[in-house]
């Protein structure tokens, strides 16, 4: 089923439009992971009176763009072109999604292209690291497996299963939106506003130090380490208290990972926070790398951090510049029509209504430190650390994890 969103407060001299089918490399299968990678390039190298090169050249006649990007809950595919040739270009994203032609010939090429880029990936050793984390965290639920698969179950992945998953593909439900009047939409003003209410599904956290530990030995002179959880689902009141913390640790150079391990310290080649939106629990991940001269230090330094934010709430300062950077944050994210669309059609899908600025910002502002604090100890108290370095580095760190976690 489509159902179709317009957003009118937007006027510009150009459209997109948006579509997010609900379902993404969740849906792969065991021994198949990687099949809807697969299908979402395949959608958009032909379709009903256009093979590969005819739909690019069509497209770019235009100066218009068509992209697709498939993420753990869904697949979106976008189309943007200037106003005067929208109604020419609107008409494709039904043909792509409805009529597309899915050559094995293509199939083929989309396929050699997943497991090249997959061994790619495989020789950055922040991949290997963060993949394992995710192993040891989500352990057989879908989040813990890289949205392009792997190269074993790619490389079994035949053109008939490609055809099979199509048939589960087109039952899937699929929201469009776009700030063009031409699509037909209900206005996302007028859905209706419902309170977050969705309490978090519960997590193990009886599992010792050894079974939230795993590294991955490699030959260079960095030492990359992951700490975290898995956490709430977008949908939960708990998401926005974890994005205060997310701000308070990684925004800017104000924030504290930047302050310890650069200005104080001047150790760390990159650090930040991962927390992305999640139909389920979404993972809260602090991440840092540094020399193996330094890496036992930065350990030290990151569980120091680790247990100072378990035990004493954020004063009244540090919690106050969370908040502003937060909000400047949610701000800068709203001067791009593509990131406003993919945002809201995402939220859509997870049944969350549209809320306005003010709204969000009026929430964040009732964020206090204790808030955070109960939310720290519950995630946080039984984290899982993931480590890729020396094998005599990475032997000694997990020593001092086993007594400190």
């Amino acid at each position: 089923m489509l159902k179709k969103y317009f957003l009118s407060d937007t006027k510009r001299n150009f459209s997109t439009a948006s579509i997010w089918i609900k379902g993404g490399s969740d849906m792969d299968i065991v021994g198949k992971k990687g099949i809807n990678k697969i299908l979402s390039s395949l959608l958009t190298r032909g379709c009903e009176g256009y093979n590969n090169f005819t739909l690019s050249e069509y497209i770019e006649s235009y100066g218009a763009e068509l992209n697709q990007e498939v993420f753990e809950d869904g697949i979106s595919i976008s189309i943007k072109s200037l106003n005067e040739h929208f109604s020419k270009l609107f008409p494709l994203i039904d043909l792509i999604i409805n009529r597309p032609t899915l050559l094995e010939i293509e199939f083929q090429k989309v396929k050699k292209s997943s497991i090249d880029f997959i061994k790619k990936e495989k020789e950055n050793p922040f991949n290997i690291c963060f993949e394992k984390w995710k192993r040891i965290v989500y352990l057989n639920h879908p989040y813990a497996f890289n949205t392009n698969g792997n190269a074993t179950d790619v490389s079994m992945i035949t053109y008939k299963d490609v055809l099979l998953e199509f048939n589960n593909f087109k039952s899937r439900d699929k929201y469009l939106i776009s700030n063009n009047l031409e699509i037909n939409g209900e206005s996302i003003e007028t859905l209706e506003k419902k309170p977050l209410e969705e309490q978090s599904r519960p997590i193990n956290h009886d599992l010792s130090p050894n079974n939230r530990f795993d590294f991955n030995n490699n030959d260079s002179n960095q030492t990359i380490i992951m700490l975290g959880n898995q956490t709430c689902s977008r949908r939960s009141s708990e998401y926005l208290p974890l994005k205060v913390l997310e701000s308070y640790l990684s925004y800017g150079m104000s924030a504290a990972l930047f302050k310890i391990f650069r200005e104080k310290n001047g150790i760390t080649y990159d650090l930040g926070v991962y927390y992305p939106v999640r139909s389920g629990n979404a993972p809260f991940l602090v991440y840092l790398s540094v020399s193996n001269k330094k890496a036992l230090f930065a350990f030290e330094l990151l569980s120091s951090l680790w247990k100072d934010l378990l035990l004493n709430p954020l004063i009244d300062d540090e919690i106050f510049l969370a908040k502003e950077k937060l909000k400047g944050s949610l701000l800068l994210g709203n001067q791009s029509l593509d990131e406003i669309l993919q945002r809201k059609i995402q939220l859509i899908s997870y049944g969350i209504s549209s809320i306005s600025e003010l709204d969000l910002i009026s929430k964040i502002d009732e964020i206090s430190s204790l808030d955070i604090l109960k939310l720290t100890n519950k995630y946080l108290s039984k984290p899982f650390l993931s480590i890729s370095g020396a094998k005599k580095v990475s032997l000694e760190i997990a020593k001092r994890w086993k007594q400190n976690f």
